[in-house]
C-alpha cells in the first residue's frame, strides 16, 4: 500500500543479532526480478538483514546469482503456485496451500521469520495470514495501518484501516485505536501519541451512530493507555500536525489512500508538463533543478510503500502490487525496523492490556452501581 507524498521512515539502530525476513516472490506485477532487486537494495544497507525467499527456483536462483550482496543471505523455497491479483480470498483460503503467499506465511509461523513481506492480492493475503497466523487476542478485526505525510515533527502519520475489512462497529474502531497507538509509540518513537477518529466533521452530532459510540469509548480508554484523544478529525486534518493517528473503516481509509495516491500522481504529472511545454520552461527547470528533484523525491509515493497488517500472532507487510525496486526496497526496509523493535509482541501487550483497563473500569462501574445509596 501506498501514499501520495513520502518522507523517509524512521531509522532503528541496527543489531548484532541476524534479522530473517520472509518474502513472496512471485506476487507482484512487475515480476520476480523487481523483488530480488529491492531485497538487494535493502539488503545493501542493513548487513544483518537474510532472506527466506519463496517462489519459482529456476527464476529465483539466476536472479539471485546476479546480486552479490545478497550471497549467502538467502534461502530459496521452492512453490509450484501462485496467488493471482483476481484470485478471490475464499478461493484461496482453500486451495493455496501450495502457493508462494502461503509458504511464506508459513516461516513466520514456525518462527523462521520474523517478518513476512509479499507485492500479492490484499484479499487473499490477509484471508492466509488470518488462518495460518490467527488474530492475535481480542482482536475481532484485523486492520492494515499505512504511514501517512503529515506536517508533524516525524514527517507522517499513521492511518488505519486502509482496506482490511469495510466493516468496523465501535468495538473494532476501539481496537484500532489501540493498535494505531502501539504502532506510533513504538515505531515512531511517540510517547503520548494523539488519535483521530475520522469522520464527516468535527461536531458531535455528525457521523454515524457506530461513531458516536467509538467516540465515546475510545475517549474514556485514553485516560488509562497512555494517549491523547482529540475527537473527531475531518478528511483535511489526515496529513495535518492535528494528530498522530488516524483511525476509520477499511471502506474509507481505502478510498481516502487511493484519492491521495491519484492527487500524488497528478501533481507530478501536471509538474512534468508544467517544465516541458516550451524552451523557456525547461531552462526554468534547469535552474529549479535541485528543488525539483527534492520535490519529485517528497511526493514519490514508493518511499514509504508497505502497510502493515495488525492484530495477527505475527508481522505481515503488504507491498503494492505494482511496486518496482524502490518501492519493494522500502517494504523490506519497514519489515527490517519492526521486527528489530520487537513490535508484534509489543503491540499484543498494548492491545491486551487496554482491553483489561476496560474490563476493569466496566467491573468498577458495575460494583459502584450495585451498592446502595448509603
Amino acid at each position: 500500500m501506498q501514499t501520495g507524498v513520502t518522507v523517509s521512515p524512521p531509522t532503528v539502530q541496527n543489531s548484532t543479532a541476524k534479522t530473517v525476513i520472509s518474502v513472496d516472490a512471485m506476487g507482484g506485477d512487475l515480476g520476480v526480478a523487481v523483488v530480488i532487486g529491492g531485497m538487494a537494495r535493502a539488503a545493501t544497507k542493513n548487513p544483518d538483514m537474510h532472506f527466506i525467499v519463496h517462489g519459482d527456483e529456476p527464476t529465483i536462483t539466476p536472479l539471485l546469482a546476479k546480486r552479490k550482496v545478497l550471497n549467502n543471505r538467502v534461502q530459496v523455497r521452492h512453490t509450484d503456485d501462485v496467488v493471482d491479483m483476481h484470485d478471490r480470498p475464499s478461493h484461496v483460503m482453500r486451495n493455496g496451500k501450495g502457493t508462494s503467499m502461503w509458504s511464506s506465511l508459513e516461516a513466520v509461523r514456525q518462527k523462521e521469520a520474523s517478518v513476512a513481506v509479499s507485492c500479492g492480492n490484499t484479499g487473499a493475503l490477509m484471508a492466509l495470514s488470518m488462518i495460518r497466523l490467527r488474530k492475535a487476542q481480542g482482536v475481532k478485526r484485523p486492520a492494515i495501518a499505512i504511514l501517512w505525510p503529515s506536517l508533524n515533527p516525524q514527517g507522517f502519520n499513521v492511518m488505519l484501516d486502509v482496506g482490511a475489512d469495510i466493516r468496523a462497529d465501535a468495538q473494532d474502531l476501539k481496537v484500532f485505536a489501540l493498535m494505531g497507538a502501539s504502532y506510533a509509540r513504538n515505531g515512531l518513537g511517540l510517547e503520548r501519541p494523539r488519535i483521530g477518529l475520522l469522520n464527516v466533521g468535527t461536531e458531535d452530532h455528525k457521523g454515524k451512530p457506530e461513531l458516536h459510540e467509538a467516540n465515546d469509548i475510545i475517549a474514556e480508554d485514553a485516560k488509562t493507555n497512555g494517549f491523547e484523544y482529540v475527537g473527531f478529525v475531518e478528511g483535511g486534518d489526515i496529513p495535518s500536525d492535528k494528530v498522530d493517528v488516524i483511525v476509520t473503516d477499511g471502506f474509507t481509509g481505502n478510498v481516502a489512500l487511493k484519492t491521495g495516491e491519484g492527487t500524488a500522481s497528478l501533481i507530478g504529472l501536471r509538474m512534468r508538463q508544467a517544465f516541458t511545454r516550451n524552451i523557456l520552461a525547461r531552462i526554468s527547470a534547469l535552474f529549479a533543478l535541485r528543488n525539483l528533484r527534492y520535490l519529485r523525491h517528497k511526493i514519490d509515493p514508493r518511499q514509504v510503500n508497505g502497510g502493515v497488517f495488525l492484530g495477527l500472532n505475527g508481522t505481515v507487510i503488504k507491498s503494492h502490487g505494482a511496486a518496482d525496486a524502490t518501492g519493494v526496497e522500502a517494504a523490506i526496509r519497514l519489515a527490517f525496523q519492526l521486527a528489530q523493535l520487537g513490535f508484534t509482541e509489543k503491540l499484543a501487550a498494548r492491545v491486551a492490556s487496554g482491553l483489561q483497563n476496560r474490563q476493569d473500569d466496566d467491573e468498577a462501574s458495575s460494583d459502584m452501581a450495585a451498592e446502595p445509596d448509603k
